[in-house]
Order: C-alpha cells, then sequence, then structure tokens
C-alpha cells in the first residue's frame, strides 16, 4: 500500500469519527485508560474465594487439563514424580529459574532430574509456577520474564505447573487488577493457557499439540491438609 493510499484511508476514519473535529474533548478518553473499569464479569465467577478454586478445577478439567491438589509445598516433588511415572515419561525436566519455586524441596526426590534456564528442543517436560489461575475459564495467566522465559510454555510436550491457591482469582479482570497493583510493569508477554494445545486448522479435526504441549499439568497447592487427584 502506497503512502497516500494509507492516508487517505486514514482520513477518512478520522472524519468519520471526528477526530479532527475542533475543541474535542480527550479527557474521557485518557480517563478511561487510566481507570481500568472492569468489563462484565461472570456471575459464575463472583463467588467466595474457597468456591473459585474449585470452580478453576472442575473448569480446567473439562478442557482436558490434569490437576493434582496438595496440601503443601512439600507434597509437590512427590506429585510430579508420580505424574511423570503414570504417563511412563522420564524424570527429566527443566525447571524455571522462579524464586517461587525455591520452598519446594526438589532435592527430597533424588529421581527428579532438574535443570533450571529456558527450555531447549531437548526438553520433553517443564514445570514453571503461574502468576494467576482465573476460575471462570479454568485458565493460567502466564508471565514472562527472566524468572519464566516463554520457552517453557511452547516448546516442551509436557508442561507441569505449580499453582497456589491463593493465586485463584474469579475473573479476567481481577488478574489484570493484580499485575497493576503489584507495581511491576507489563511484561513482554502475558499468555493465557487454556488446557493442552489445540487446533482444528486441517480439515476441523482436532489435533493436540499443535502448537504447544500436549499434557498440561496443574499441581495446586491447596494448603487445606487434604491431599486429592483428579
Amino acid at each position: 500500500m502506497s503512502g497516500d493510499a494509507r492516508a487517505r484511508i486514514l482520513a477518512t476514519i478520522r472524519d468519520s469519527l471526528g477526530a479532527d473535529a475542533p475543541g474535542r474533548d480527550e479527557s474521557a478518553v485518557e480517563a478511561r485508560l487510566a481507570a481500568h473499569e472492569p468489563n462484565l464479569i461472570p456471575a459464575r465467577a463472583r463467588i467466595d474465594p474457597g468456591a473459585q478454586v474449585d470452580l478453576f478445577v472442575e473448569m480446567a478439567e473439562e478442557v482436558s487439563t490434569t490437576v493434582a491438589r496438595v496440601a503443601g509445598a512439600d507434597e509437590v516433588p512427590g506429585a510430579v514424580a508420580d505424574y511423570l511415572a503414570t504417563h511412563n515419561l522420564p524424570a527429566v525436566a527443566k525447571l524455571a529459574p522462579d524464586p517461587g519455586l525455591d520452598d519446594i524441596p526438589w532435592a527430597e526426590r533424588p529421581t527428579l532430574t532438574l535443570s533450571r534456564g529456558k527450555a531447549v528442543d531437548e526438553d520433553a517436560v517443564t514445570i514453571t509456577g503461574a502468576f494467576a489461575g482465573i476460575a471462570e475459564t479454568g485458565t493460567l495467566m502466564l508471565l514472562s520474564g527472566p524468572d519464566h522465559p516463554t520457552t517453557l510454555n511452547i516448546l516442551p510436550e509436557t508442561h507441569i505447573v505449580v499453582l497456589r491457591r491463593e493465586h485463584i482469582v474469579g475473573a479476567y479482570e481481577e488478574g489484570w487488577a493484580r499485575l497493576r497493583a503489584e507495581g511491576r510493569g507489563m511484561p513482554r508477554t502475558v499468555g493465557f493457557v487454556t488446557g493442552p494445545s489445540r487446533s482444528a486448522d486441517i480439515e476441523q479435526t482436532i489435533l493436540i499439540g499443535a502448537h504447544g504441549p500436549r499434557r498440561l499439568h496443574i499441581v495446586l497447592i491447596d494448603g487445606d491438609g487434604e491431599e486429592t487427584e483428579a
């Protein structure tokens, strides 16, 4: 497209919107952007925190995510090892360099071979944390950064996510609000992951693992003193 054609198209859009009208007040736009007013929130997400956790698990499982609920961080290594063994996967994984995973006693499961860093083609399994779990759709909110390279979400066939129940929120808007409240600034990438990767682009046939992991497993640190697994 030539520069003149582009200019004509943009001029037409501006005219139709009245963008060049004298006295146009841009303060309303600036105020709207600054306010971060939430959009519509489904009624199913406007529930108490305990119910949000159960809803998150229910919705996640509906999209083929598996969830293991454990009572504390000390049970995470065992849950990860059991999952890998159940699926006949090697006990080798790339672990996110996330300080939020430092309190997990990985060394108590010496059969797990873990290395930290970004994922490469050879990594079949990765383990990361998550910034938030969105109850309304069973979605994980993942932030890119030095402690969470995006390759960990995309390259492996199996992605294991350690999620703490206090990081589960009802709606997407609450996830964004929490991110703004932390004051860390907007990361380069905010990823929303709902179930294993899938596509129906080819002949409308569902293909699992088309653009990312074939398996998504969540180890949910429930903190309620009771372990359950789904």
